[in-house]
């Protein structure tokens, strides 16, 4: 049964996490370069290939101790808000393939070739895996997900520049690991207390 309060925890802890990452601004300059719709089907489907690799990997967790599927996603959720804090703050990828032409596949293609790369073992398929075995609900963490990454990737696509200009990086940065360090002492403490 889908949880709208599950559905809303990872859909803000993604989204946050996955704003200052480099496939947004991948996104971004492929947006510029090609016709948005066709960038957004190909980073969209890519999106949806992690997250459902990232949803099946946190399900085999819950198969696992309680305790200690507690505090190993405590301590991974420590890990990714230590991660965003130390981040170094990176450019856009310069090099994104240039497709030879515009069509609908070539472009979606491109785009999901990148964001398939580019998001293998990053950030947010770690958090999406750690909310399927914290919350044992593949369903409404695995919607949240991807809608957060579609929400990343469509702000990234059309207007990256000018929410830049409105909201430091940073201050996404530091939100999104407060809100990871939230769910790692949660964790913790039930790991604790179970």
């Amino acid at each position: 049964m889908l949880s709208f309060t599950v559905l809303a925890i990872a859909f803000g802890v993604v989204f946050l996490a996955e704003l200052p990452d480099k496939t947004a601004l991948a996104g971004l300059m492929l947006g510029t370069r090609y016709r948005a719709s066709y960038v957004f089907a190909g980073v969209a489907a890519a999106f949806a290939v992690h997250v459902a690799l990232a949803v099946a990997a946190g399900s085999v967790l819950t198969l696992l101790p309680q305790r200690l599927v507690q505090t190993t996603v405590g301590l991974l959720f420590l890990a990714g808000a230590l991660m965003l804090l130390m981040k170094k703050g990176g450019g856009a990828e310069e090099n994104v393939p240039a497709p030879a032409d515009q069509s609908f596949w070539k472009v979606s293609g491109a785009g999901f070739t990148l964001i398939l790369v580019a998001e293998f073992g990053d950030l947010t398929q770690i958090m999406t895996a750690n909310l399927a075995a914290r919350y044992d609900d593949p369903l409404s963490v695995g919607l949240g997900a991807v809608l957060a990454l579609w929400a990343v990737a469509g702000i990234g696509i059309l207007g990256g520049r000018t929410l830049m200009r409105y909201v430091p990086l940073h201050l996404i940065t530091k939100v999104a690991a407060g809100l990871m360090l939230v769910l790692a002492g949660f964790s913790l403490y039930e790991a604790v207390a179970a």
